[in-house]
């Protein structure tokens, strides 16, 4: 059997957790329960209730939405350290998007009716999560910021940049090197763009100085990539 991890540290890094009391995080561990999926697994469907959340410990797990004709939008490819599934626990509707296991993963799941109570008998949880979710609805604002104002260069400039400040926070170093899990085609699928087209703008950023591909290693220049994500006018 799986031995929950109980560490304050280790939950305190899914950002719902971050701000809430030590004791509070006790309380998370006892009603988490260790879950693992195959790659390609479907986690929930689109319209599902919403029962539980998931802390995602490895792997990856893609969000994303089928139309009736069959055409796949990829909504986002969350990484360790993610969290999926609160949305729907929180405000009883049913789930708002598939969720698949892109490759074998790993994670907590936390049983709805549990996560309320704990809420509901911790106010100080509930106001951190309150923040957690705003902080959520603002990087949605300037998802749909990117793919509705800026050009696909800076569309995928500002990609680089986001990828880089979950790793590194907010103060980025001069240069940075990121290991990309995704494929061009999920990138597009993110970016609203064709692959075509998403591997021209990551040639442009080449010839511009501002990344350099080397054994699946993505070299980062960070004032070139900011230089391209926020274009002056003109």
């Amino acid at each position: 059997m799986h031995e929950i991890n109980k560490s304050a540290a280790f939950w305190r890094s899914f950002p719902i957790f971050e701000g809430f009391g030590k004791e509070t995080i006790d309380e998370v561990a006892s009603i988490a329960t260790y879950r693992k999926w195959p790659a390609g697994a479907v986690i929930f469907q689109r319209g599902d209730e919403g029962a539980y959340l998931i802390a995602l410990v490895s792997g990856r797990i893609k969000l994303s939405l089928l139309t009736p004709q069959g055409k796949e939008l990829s909504l986002r490819q969350l990484e360790p350290g993610a969290v999926l599934g609160e949305m729907a626990i929180l405000d009883g509707q049913p789930r708002s998007a598939d969720a698949t296991a892109a490759v074998a993963t790993e994670g907590y799941v936390i049983a709805k009716r549990d996560f309320l109570d704990l809420l509901a008998r911790n106010p100080s949880a509930a106001l951190a999560t309150i923040h957690y979710l705003c902080t959520k609805l603002r990087e949605t604002t300037e998802q749909l910021e990117t793919i509705a104002l800026y050009d696909l260069d800076a569309r995928v400039a500002r990609f680089f940049l986001s990828t880089l400040r979950s790793i590194h926070g907010e103060d980025l170093p001069e240069s940075a090197n990121l290991q990309l899990p995704l494929s061009q085609t999920e990138i597009a699928g993110i970016l609203g763009a064709s692959r075509p087209k998403i591997n021209r703008s990551i040639l442009a950023l080449e010839e511009a100085g501002a990344i350099r591909r080397s054994d699946g290693i993505v070299h980062c220049h960070i004032g070139r990539l900011q230089g391209i994500a926020e274009p002056e006018d003109g």
